[in-house]
């Protein structure tokens, strides 16, 4: 049978099946989306970052055993190791009534092939008056990989492309691509038990025997022969490997009789096949466990008669069911997360341009207004100097965005775990930031003018150069206002991190026009020049009004270098920023005043570097036992986020709303502040039982990172609301009241 083939009937199985399931249970509509996924094509499949593949049902990852290296005729494994979270389970090669065997899919260097999945012996999972054939807990599916005398290289790597289905009372598909290299002179055996294991779950091949199959209307006789002693008295389990021939989870009876085991198992009414002999797995019947199931026998047994006629399948789906379908359908596709397989090229430039020039509006990016404002009042009579200086900050701000997207798209590439604002993950470039603003706001104040403490050619530098000024401009501009994430930036992000590497920089060229856009439109229209006031006293006033928001924005960075490095890491760069302004005002001094005391401030300030400034630029070690915080509601409490906590939470059928913050993130903290602590909010989370998780990325956290990946984010704020079995809702980046209690009270 064709591959084609077999998928198309293996659909009409599930979906048969299904109908069997759920209209005689008489289920509630709400059970349907995770079905109606489950019958189309599986989920996009997305890279394993770090290895890992992580969601609330399972964790998944590439496993290799080579205790020999690699060489021909030695033996060498890999494998996909799943772990479920507790209820959920995978399938085997025959899934049973419903459900889908995992696919493993392989890319390999020339000279290596890989084998079959080596099966363990599967676990029976009743539902009702069905059953499937699967795993729970901790399984690897194993694989032998061959290599031949023509394999060349100083490693072997290895890809996987994977798919499973994963279910409880309702079904998930799930894909992820893995890689591993392993060294061809090296030994790979870090997870030799675990293959130790699945190897004893292997079911053993035995000849059959005079064992054989007899078919007869409705039920199927069987009797084998050479069993193991042990099992002799025993229930035993019966799983044959070619889907859709008997009832899995129909009643049956077996028997033993002089060491030959024998049972009567209904036949399946609708099955494909009417093979001359089957391939079947027997294994001793277990109470309710985890992982693989007792090791197995194997059989190739012959079959004996002829196979009743099968009934034909429904005709179509009965109306209810179908309604159903069509309802959830449409409630899935309204409240799924924009993900990267359902943005296009076109929207997402689009959202980049919007993001774009709404990161004007943003409080991070106010202090380098005075720059702006103060160049526009420069040069209110010079229209040909506005448009150089506009083009030229449009070129800083959309150049240092491909810059950042570059360079984030080759740290990803690289394995790096990073998401858009990653620089300010970084205590140092944080420090940094506080120290140029800290600089800047005091040339505001007037504390001091560049010239004062640069040679006379380089003082000289912006006045000669006002469009060299204009680029920098753009470039700090960029450097404070991209981790600002804004409403439409979110999926275009989110996009560019999964597009190629021209059209991922293509995103990031828009993003940064469409900040740059208003002033460089005003640049070029010369009744914003005129409506200006004409240069005089205002200037200088404005000019050291203008510090104070440079330092609030010092203030803030401040605070967010307190959440990466504790108190003594925002301390010390306080005391450095204090003598750093002491060392300015001293240069700035004549005679032997400067020299005396401008030697001394850069000495102590040297010193201090050396001793205090490791404070700064380390990281505080994360507390993963960090008590819940409270809020105004008395019982609701945000706890830390973590994918484990996250897939408890789940599996008790709470709804889970996940926060996705970051210290640096203004508009976060605004969110943080407003709507998420309004009492409307945090009683409706109250009277539904709603889990409030918060997934803090001040620091660099891959779980964090992966997390939004899965969600088709880059960055922060994202909103994310998790319920048992059904499509993830995504909020906007600036909540309101009635967005947050409207998409809570969604069943």
């Amino acid at each position: 049978m064709n591959p084609s083939s077999l998928a198309a009937r293996v659909r009409q199985t599930l979906l048969r099946q299904v109908l069997r399931l759920l209209l005689p249970a008489g289920l509630a509509a709400c059970a349907l989306p995770s079905l109606a996924q489950g019958l189309g094509a599986l989920t996009a499949g997305a890279p394993a970052p770090g290895g890992v593949f992580q969601s609330p049902q399972t964790r998944a990852e590439l496993v290799a055993h080579a205790p020999e290296g690699v060489r021909p005729g030695q033996p060498l494994w890999v494998g996909l190791r799943l772990e479920h979270a507790p209820e959920w389970h995978t399938y085997w090669k025959n899934a049973g009534d419903s459900g889908l065997p995992t696919e493993l899919r392989w890319t390999l260097p020339e000279g290596v092939s890989a084998g079959e999945i080596a099966w363990p012996t599967p676990r029976k999972f009743p539902i009702g008056t069905l059953a499937n054939y699967g795993y729970d807990g901790t399984v690897i599916l194993p694989v032998p990989l061959q290599v031949s005398d023509n394999f060349r290289g100083d490693t072997l790597p290895v890809k996987l492309d994977a798919a499973w289905l994963v279910c409880k009372k309702e079904c998930i598909p799930e894909e992820a691509s893995f890689a591993l290299d392993l060294p061809v002179n090296g030994t790979s055996a870090g997870h030799a038990p675990l293959f130790a294991a699945m190897q004893a779950a292997l079911p053993r091949e035995q000849p059959p025997g005079a064992s054989q199959l007899q078919p007869e209307e409705g039920f199927l006789r069987v009797a084998l022969d050479g069993l193991p002693a042990a099992w002799r008295g025993r229930s035993l389990e019966f799983f044959p490997e070619l889907t859709g021939v008997i009832e899995p989870g129909a009643a049956w009876t077996q028997a033993w009789e002089d060491g030959r085991w024998s049972a009567r198992i209904p036949l399946s009414p609708h099955r494909f096949e009417a093979p001359a002999q089957m391939a079947l797995v027997v294994a001793p019947a277990q109470p309710a466990g985890s992982g693989a199931g007792e090791a197995g026998v194997r059989l190739q047994v012959p079959v004996q008669g002829t196979w009743p006629a099968a009934a034909p399948l429904p005709a179509a789906v009965p109306d209810a069911l179908q309604a159903a379908l069509d309802a959830n359908a449409a409630r899935a596709g309204a409240s799924a997360p924009t993900s990267t397989t359902s943005l296009t090229l076109g929207a997402a430039l689009l959202g980049a341009l919007i993001g774009g020039l709404i990161l004007n509006l943003m409080p991070c990016v106010f202090p380098v207004l005075a720059i702006k404002v103060m160049a526009f009042a420069q040069h209110a009579d010079d229209r040909r100097a506005h448009r150089r200086a506009g083009l030229a900050y449009t070129a800083g701000v959309v150049l240092s965005f491909m810059a950042l997207g570059a360079l984030l798209l080759g740290l990803r590439a690289a394995g790096e775990q990073l998401g858009w604002g990653f620089q300010l993950q970084s205590p140092a470039v944080v420090a940094a930031l506080a120290v140029l603003f800290t600089v800047i706001g005091l040339n505001l104040a007037g504390l001091f003018e560049f010239g004062q403490l640069a040679p006379g050619r380089l003082a000289g530098l912006q006045l000669r150069h006002p469009t060299a000024d204009a680029f920098l401009t753009g470039v700090l501009a960029t450097a404070v206002a991209s981790p600002c994430t804004a409403p439409f930036m979110g999926a275009s992000l989110g996009l560019a991190v999964a597009l190629p590497t021209t059209q991922a920089l293509a995103v990031f060229a828009v993003l940064g026009l469409g900040m740059a856009l208003p002033y460089l439109v005003a640049s070029w229209v010369p009744a914003v020049a005129r409506a200006l006031p004409r240069p005089g006293p205002w200037m200088l006033r404005f000019k050291q009004f203008m510090a104070f928001p440079m330092f609030a924005t010092v203030v803030w960075l401040l605070w967010v270098l307190g959440q990466q490095s504790g108190i003594d890491g925002a301390a010390a760069l306080l005391m450095l920023l204090v003598v750093l302004a002491l060392a300015i005002w001293a240069l700035g001094l004549a005679g032997k005043a400067r020299v005396v005391l401008g030697g001394a401030s850069l000495a102590a300030l040297l010193a201090l570097a050396i001793g205090i400034g490791p404070n700064v630029v380390q990281l505080q070690a994360a507390d993963a036992a960090t008590a819940p915080a409270p809020t105004a509601v008395a019982g609701v409490a945000w706890e830390p986020w973590s994918p484990q906590r996250q897939a408890e939470l789940t599996a008790q059928g709470r709804t889970v709303f996940v926060d996705f913050t970051a210290a640096w993130c203004v508009t976060c903290q605004y969110n943080k502040r407003t709507t998420l602590a309004d009492e409307r909010v945090l009683a409706d989370v109250a009277e539904g039982q709603v889990a409030l998780l918060r997934a803090d990325w001040t620091r660099r956290d891959p779980a964090v990172t992966q997390a939004l990946a899965a969600l088709g984010r880059n960055g922060v704020p994202v909103y994310a609301i998790y319920r048992n079995g059904q499509p993830v809702t995504v909020l906007s980046e600036v909540l309101s009241v009635d967005e947050v209690r409207t998409a809570l009270a969604q069943p």
